[in-house]
């Protein structure tokens, strides 16, 4: 079984970006952020390009699956 894994955290603390901001540049709650973040939501494909352009990273760098 896989379970994705996020640099979410990593990537917005470079920005200085709280939890909030981030997800009003996406159109989400923070609890949404927050989720994502613990491994306890998977993202649509629409909201993790949305999140992957404002790290101005590639999908793949900011999510990936790892087998548990």
């Amino acid at each position: 079984m896989s379970k994705l894994k996020t640099r979410m955290y990593e990537y917005r603390k470079e920005m200085n970006l709280q939890q909030a901001e981030l997800a009003d540049l996406v159109g989400v709650r923070r609890e949404t952020i927050g989720k994502l973040e613990n491994g306890k939501y998977n993202p649509s494909l629409k909201l993790a390009m949305d999140i992957s352009k404002v790290f101005g990273k590639s999908v793949e760098e900011v999510f990936r699956f790892e087998e548990e």
